[in-house]
């Protein structure tokens, strides 16, 4: 009897993480298929082998490069979602917890979708895209047979001496901050400690610098995420005449048309000069033809949407970003006064047992709305920062170089979103696993200084963007009037001199 227990119970087991990996794997290919789609549209585009500089060989290079890229951006996008999953099968199973529909949605799936995540983000950000960068720039040694397999053992060589010399730097600053001696001595177990030890380390010091930088960039996607979806959404009429905009463009396209004829007829002109003005004023053409086509577009919307449209999504924005600041605020007061922990240690995390939002549901859905907000200002906020412009991705004109860069960065940003959702009490679901087990997350006075950070630049950033206009205005009146003054006063003060 009590084998068939065990048998039972052996077969529970394997049935449940069976289920598991087909659901991981179901989960993975959509998120592949949606990020190869994603990259092709912004990758420069070839159209045969023979484009490339090395021919076939370059071809194969940059073939692989591209799945390594598209693995590394599903795995971002992964990033993204944990926080929504986990939300959404806490809420399913709290409301049905006896339904057999959703008996697959348990702590187990959640708590291996965590794991998972994390193993993979480790492996996408210190192995495949360095070799997916290296593999690109190498050309294989010198004296050895050239091929792809050249510049494989290139990459996987310059690879290894990386991750030697990382592994060493790390091993000396833990070994400096860290009296264990078993520790100090974790560099003779090197195959067993790179995974268990040091990677996970790495990868703190990383989630870190991530963190800091969705604390720097945020505040700035929040403002510019009202000049964005000012331009895509049709403004009012009281805002923006567009009859106007397109009866400008008209008189404009043929005043270019005029000129563009009269150097037709005018043959008498020289060649060179000729072609180069017909040449910018084509381009101008193309491009006042372009707008007058938006505006057309823009103007076949009907009334309804054009007037309500924009106030809704400007007022959606403004909501969203105020409960942002106001729940930083909320939280930062709980851990100011003791009320709230830390978000630090890997907890057992049951899910079911209640609701995450005093709101219930609705207060669960405006968790969810509120991450999604968080990184797509975060994404924008970084794309505008000066010196990180030059990498924001073209469509169809993105090189391979850049689109490795641009998978590093998002990978970077969507695997620090569930340490600052937690940090910034957007959401009270626990990290779960190594994600939880950082050991900066247990600094009271690092937490509360990004809250105040997160919660001061945000509301300077939103008072400067609404009050900026006004203020340059003030200040070019005030300029104007005292140069206006000052001339009155100088031919005064001659005038009286040459009378004495």
């Amino acid at each position: 009897m009590e084998n068939d227990v065990d048998v039972d119970k052996r077969e529970e087991v394997f049935h449940n993480a069976v289920r598991e990996y087909i659901i991981f794997m179901l989960l993975f290919i959509l998120l592949y298929v949606s990020s190869y789609i994603t990259i092709c549209y912004f990758k420069r585009k070839a159209d045969s082998d023979d484009t490339y500089a090395g021919g076939e060989e370059d071809a194969v290079v940059y073939r692989i490069a591209l799945w390594l890229c598209t693995f590394t951006l599903s795995v971002s996008v992964g990033a993204v979602l944990l926080l929504p999953i986990s939300i959404i099968s806490n809420e399913v199973l709290h409301h049905y917890p006896k339904s057999y529909y959703v008996k697959w949605l348990n702590s187990s799936l959640i708590h291996g979708l965590w794991n998972m995540q994390f193993a993979m983000s480790n492996v996408s950000l210190f192995f495949f895209m360095p070799f997916a960068y290296f593999f690109t720039e190498s050309e294989g040694f010198v004296g050895y047979k050239k091929g792809v397999m050249a510049r494989v053992y290139e990459s996987v060589i310059v690879l290894f001496l990386l991750t030697l010399v990382i592994v060493g730097c790390v091993w000396v600053v833990s070994a400096c901050f860290d009296e264990d001696v078993h520790k100090k001595q974790r560099l003779f177990d090197l195959l067993s400690d790179i995974w268990n030890f040091y990677l996970p380390y790495i990868y703190a010091i990383i989630s870190f610098i991530g963190v800091i930088v969705l604390l720097l960039c945020t505040p700035v996607g929040f403002a510019r995420m009202f000049t964005v979806m000012g331009k895509l959404v049709v403004k009012p009429k009281f805002l923006r005449d567009i009859d106007e905009e397109f009866a400008t463009l008209k008189m404009q396209e043929e005043s270019i048309r005029r000129k563009i004829d009269c150097e037709l007829h005018h043959q008498h002109s020289t060649i060179a000069n000729g072609h180069a003005t017909s040449g910018s004023l084509q381009k101008q053409l193309e491009e006042i033809e372009k707008d007058k086509a938006e505006l057309e577009k823009r103007k076949k919307i009907s009334p309804l949407r054009r007037n309500l449209g924009y106030p809704l999504v400007i007022l959606a924005l403004l909501a969203l970003t105020v409960l942002c600041v106001l729940s930083v605020a909320h939280h930062f007061f709980e851990l100011l006064v003791g009320i709230k922990a830390l978000p630090v240690g890997a907890k057992e995390t049951v899910l079911g047992i209640s609701s995450l939002s005093a709101l219930g549901s609705v207060g669960a859905v405006l968790e969810i709305v509120l991450i999604l907000y968080v990184m797509s200002a975060s994404i924008e906020g970084f794309y505008s920062l000066p010196f990180f412009r030059r990498l924001t991705p073209e469509p169809h004109n993105t090189s391979m170089v850049q689109t490795i860069g641009n998978c590093v960065v998002l990978l970077i940003l969507s695997s620090a979103l569930p340490v600052l959702s937690r940090i910034m009490g957007i959401t009270n679901f626990d990290l779960i696993g190594n994600f939880g087990s950082m050991d900066w997350l247990g600094n009271f006075y690092l937490i509360l200084t990004c809250n105040a950070v997160f919660a001061t630049t945000t509301t300077m950033c939103l008072t400067n963007k609404f009050t900026g206009t006004v203020r340059s205005e003030v200040f070019n009146r005030l300029w104007t009037w005292v140069s206006q003054k000052e001339k009155k006063q100088k031919p005064q003060s001659y005038t009286s001199f040459k009378d004495d």
